[in-house]
């Protein structure tokens, strides 16, 4: 039995399988490549894609999308919550960042410009209190180490010595 997929074909060298947040399965391909070699790479990895798929699924039925107004509505959780928190925090290290935006970004919960502002993803309003202020201490310490190096981590638990744990609510 073949598995289906959407078929995208570009200037790449090598076939690629994904598996999308909607439980997709996606083939990326060279323009030239033959079918049958598509179908066979597909096959070949036949139990990692069903094994994806479940997990996938699994984390769906867990968290269903939201509809727009549950969108909207963390939307204007975020935009009156985030940014106070950003100015408590940023007042206690002594920084002032040069602007706070809250996005619909669903990869990353925050991310700090080579210019000091920073953006946090309204879908951190999903998360308790102790989570949101990981992320924006994690934030407001890119203004002082534009990395992920081991002082940028000192940094960090500097100003939040549970950082860990309060990550590890993030991941659930």
């Amino acid at each position: 039995m073949s598995m289906d997929y959407t078929l995208i074909r570009s200037r790449r060298r090598t076939l690629a399988l994904a598996v999308t947040r909607e439980a997709q399965v996606v083939v990326r391909a060279p323009l030239r490549c033959p079918q049958r070699q598509i179908d066979a790479f597909v096959e070949s990895r036949r139990a990692w894609l069903e094994a994806a798929l479940a997990r996938q699924k699994e984390r769906l039925a867990a968290h269903p999308p939201l509809t727009e107004a549950e969108t909207e509505d963390l939307r204007r959780r975020a935009k009156a919550y985030i940014p106070g928190r950003v100015s408590v925090w940023a007042q206690r290290m002594g920084l002032q960042p040069s602007a706070v935006k809250i996005t619909s970004a669903r990869t990353r919960f925050g991310s700090c410009s080579g210019k000091n502002s920073l953006c946090f993803s309204l879908y951190l309003m999903q998360y308790p209190p102790e989570a949101i202020d990981a992320v924006v201490v994690h934030e407001l310490c890119h203004m002082r180490h534009r990395n992920h190096s081991p002082a940028f981590y000192a940094e960090v638990a500097r100003w939040l010595p549970d950082y860990r744990e309060r990550e590890k609510l993030l991941k659930q």
